[in-house]
């Protein structure tokens, strides 16, 4: 398959994403021909992904390179962790001019590219997102950060890489569940900014679920191309990059109140979010009830999860309200959420009273006919 090329560009630096099959192994090309040369890498590894990668990539390096694995999930997404990695980098006597790689979902990339940006104010980063989560939201954009008690991703900054590299091959390895989460941010690229999308997906979802190509790979070209845009108008997030929170601000909450568990990782309390978004979008009168109801379809259709009473009780409600209010995309007491409009338009900076909230989540649960 022809290899694709995304090329990003924002006020502090100009990357290229390259999406395609069997890219590991042109590693030593890709890196040669889009980053100026540097003497040693280290390479953090998410425990997770299949030795056979990880072997590939050694191997593609061939010299003068460090290995550090992490157990990549949220509750282990720390400044510990991250001190961890910066620790690493002076033992070795890293410069500015040295790189530092990540291979792993998003959580290692938010993990190792905070670490960068961190050490010695910034060396150079490469992302390479093994799951489809990754390959489709968090490589791209440079955000970084790390968890904190008071809630998720409190503590970061807007660091972009020098090169990503989404390679499909990864994505073989993945439990369905993974793919499912992926494909929940893939469906919020397209709710917030492209119908068209949204048809093509509503038509194929079945076969990017399943990987099929190049179904998949126009999946994840496409909704690449949509944080692309929002990314370079908008790169610190001041406007229009709030429409990517669509959804998590719940979302975020709903993983805050269930302490990170296995029950319910990142990608799943997204498509959750949205779900909660979209109902509250619909119970504003804000979104009709035919655009409502294809949305529900689709997600019914594919199976996708949007039933928070299946994850929570009326016993939650104050503690999902107060990682809510912790929200780092608040600026009063009031609660900052991005609504949707229709298939392709939004509106940002929605804000409600804790109160309100309360209560609509509340009849959520009870809610016996989504």
């Amino acid at each position: 398959m022809k290899i694709i090329k995304l090329l990003i560009k924002t006020n502090t630096e100009k990357y290229p994403i390259f999406i395609g099959t069997n890219l590991i192994s042109k590693l030593p090309h890709l890196l040669k021909k889009n980053i100026t040369k540097f003497e040693k890498s280290l390479v953090i590894f998410d425990k997770n992904v299949p030795k056979k990668f990880q072997i590939k990539i050694k191997k593609s390096l061939k010299k003068n390179f460090f290995t550090h694995s992490i157990n990549a999930n949220e509750k282990n997404k720390t400044q510990k962790t991250v001190n961890n990695i910066i620790n690493i980098l002076l033992k070795k006597n890293f410069s500015r001019e040295d790189c530092l790689i990540a291979v792993g979902g998003g959580i290692t990339g938010d993990i190792a590219g905070f670490a960068a940006s961190q050490f010695k104010r910034g060396l150079k980063f490469i992302n390479i997102p093994t799951t489809l989560l990754s390959q489709v939201d968090s490589s791209i954009g440079g955000k970084t950060g790390v968890n904190t008690q008071f809630g998720k991703n409190l503590i970061g900054s807007f660091y972009q890489p020098k090169i990503v590299i989404s390679d499909s091959d990864f994505l073989i390895s993945l439990p369905k569940k993974e793919i499912l989460c992926g494909y929940g941010e893939i469906l919020k690229h397209s709710l917030i900014s492209n119908k068209n999308f949204f048809n093509f997906l509503d038509k194929n979802f079945i076969k990017i679920i399943r990987l099929e190509s190049p179904f998949i790979q126009k999946a994840i070209y496409e909704s690449c191309k949509i944080k692309k845009r929002i990314v370079e108008k908008d790169e610190k997030e001041k406007n229009l990059r709030k429409i990517l929170n669509f959804g998590h601000t719940f979302a975020h909450a709903y993983e805050a109140t269930l302490n990170y568990s296995k029950k319910l990782n990142h990608g799943e309390a997204v498509l959750l979010g949205m779900i909660t978004a979209l109902r509250l979008s619909y119970k504003k009168k804000i979104l009709s009830k035919d655009t409502y109801n294809c949305v529900i379809k689709h997600y019914r259709n594919a199976k996708l999860p949007f039933e928070i009473k299946k994850y929570f009780s009326s016993n939650d409600l104050n503690k999902i309200l107060f990682f809510m209010m912790k929200d780092k995309k608040n600026t009063t007491n009031k609660i900052n959420l991005i609504l949707l409009n229709k298939i392709g338009n939004t509106i940002i900076d929605k804000k409600f009273p804790k109160s309100f909230l309360k209560s609509f989540l509340k009849s959520e649960l009870i809610n016996k006919n989504l």
